[in-house]
């Protein structure tokens, strides 16, 4: 069988990967997608050039399988699966806190399994994911996931152990980070700038913050060091979140997302 890469699940994150292994070279005639909504599924085949098929005949006609679905669907898929593919054929499971082993005893099969835990910003390739690998993996099985991750960002390998880790820092993150800036234009217009100014201020200087962080080769302690003034307005605002406990708080927030992660195995 010639190469075939299909899709299960083509929502935001599926559409992600979707655009990302056509960037990394993959033909679009060699991606085949399940997707259960009909208007979605006639939008992307436009889109990309792709065939909208069936979940078994996708199955069947792969040889690497992309599980884009909700952890809560996984089970199932795996179910509808198995009876489909054959064993040689690569899954890579996107659903987060599902293990290796959960996947490998839902197909039944000993299948080689990758765990990967992607985020939101792989839609503009800026993503940041974490993958493991099962074993029976072969090394073109896992140049492939490399150069594939490559094209939605950045992307380490890291123990299974560490995914739910994983989870709280890059998966969740993006979360974060927006919460962040809602609070800080929140606070802008509060301190009387209109919400579209205060929109407009707030995210070019987070752009040009990262920008400045991913160009710079300095760490954030030290552009931290580097803008804040002794006793300036910097410093005043730092010791407010210094008091309000800011560490403790990013910290608890991110053991409830890893402690959720592992809920979800």
């Amino acid at each position: 069988m010639a190469n075939h890469i299909g899709v299960i699940g083509a929502g935001v994150m599926g559409e992600a990967l979707i655009a990302a292994l056509i960037r990394s070279g993959v033909n679009p005639a060699d991606i085949s997608f399940a997707e259960k909504r009909a208007e979605r599924a006639t939008e992307l085949e436009a889109r990309y050039s792709i065939v909208h098929k069936d979940l078994t005949t996708v199955a069947s006609e792969s040889t690497t399988i992309l599980l884009v679905v909700k952890p809560q669907d996984m089970q199932t898929t795996l179910e509808e699966l198995s009876p489909q593919i054959s064993e040689d054929c690569l899954v890579i499971s996107f659903a987060a806190g599902k293990t290796i082993a959960s996947i490998s005893s839902g197909l039944a099969k000993s299948n080689p399994v990758i765990r990967v835990m992607p985020n939101t910003p792989a839609l503009v390739g800026k993503g940041a994911s974490g993958y493991s690998l099962g074993a029976g993996v072969t090394q073109a099985q896992r140049t492939f996931i490399a150069h594939f991750l490559a094209a939605t960002g950045k992307a380490i390998e890291v123990p299974e152990a560490l995914q739910d880790s994983v989870t709280a820092t890059s998966g969740s993150g993006p979360a974060y980070f927006f919460a962040f800036v809602e609070a800080m234009v929140d606070g802008a217009v509060a301190l009387g700038l209109s919400r579209e100014d205060a929109t407009v201020l707030t995210i070019q200087t987070i752009v040009g913050a990262a920008e400045l962080l991913e160009s710079s080769g300095d760490s954030p302690t030290t552009l931290r060091e580097k803008v804040t003034s002794p006793n300036g307005t910097t410093a005043a605002a730092l010791a407010s979140f210094k008091e309000a406990g800011l560490g403790a708080i990013v910290g608890d927030a991110m053991s409830a997302a890893t402690k959720r992660s592992q809920e979800l195995a």
